[in-house]
């Protein structure tokens, strides 16, 4: 059995990203915030909307320094997972420089095979290609799995705090990293 790898998405992953992004909420976001925003977040008519979203970022990026990669299951069943990044949108940061990771999920059968690091691996790589030299991402302040992750692979809190207003305040860290 191969790993699996990782290649730019292209607009026939648009509903396969959406799917991920909702399996993904639907797992690591359900203990973090409201049942009833979760709901919301994750219907069928949510995960259209999410579809158009990303089929929209694949094939009409902002800039050529927005992207989104996907990851591609070893048996070839399709996305196994998919990150986004682009110019730091932090209004302290600056976007010619800073990059960012916008999103990164894997579906949660799919988890611990590897695709979140090859993800992780492709944007850096894209990133410092495109000429950033640091990258930002905001977690949740509660998902002890995510920033472990993150990290593991040489990210470490900046010291900024917000909070995500999901119904009830959800608070949100950012992490850095150099590139190169």
């Amino acid at each position: 059995m191969t790993a699996g790898f990782v290649r730019a998405a292209r607009a026939a992953d648009a509903a396969g990203l959406a799917r991920v992004q909702v399996a993904s909420w639907r797992a690591s976001l359900a203990w973090l915030v409201p049942d009833p925003v979760i709901s919301e977040l994750t219907s069928a008519d949510a995960e259209l909307q999410w579809a158009e979203r990303w089929l929209e970022a694949i094939t009409k990026p902002p800039t050529s320094r927005h992207r989104v990669h996907v990851a591609v299951a070893p048996d070839g069943g399709g996305c196994a997972g998919f990150a986004s990044a682009g110019p730091a949108t932090d209004p302290d940061l600056w976007p010619g420089t800073d990059g960012e990771l916008y999103e990164l999920h894997v579906l949660p059968e799919q988890a611990g095979l590897g695709h979140d690091e090859r993800l992780l691996h492709a944007v850096a790589d894209t990133l410092a290609e495109d000429g950033f030299r640091t990258a930002c991402t905001w977690a949740l302040a509660d998902d002890n799995a995510r920033l472990s992750f993150l990290q593991a692979a040489g990210w470490a809190p900046d010291g900024s705090q917000a909070n995500l207003d999901m119904g009830v305040k959800v608070p949100v860290v950012r992490l850095h990293t150099a590139l190169c």
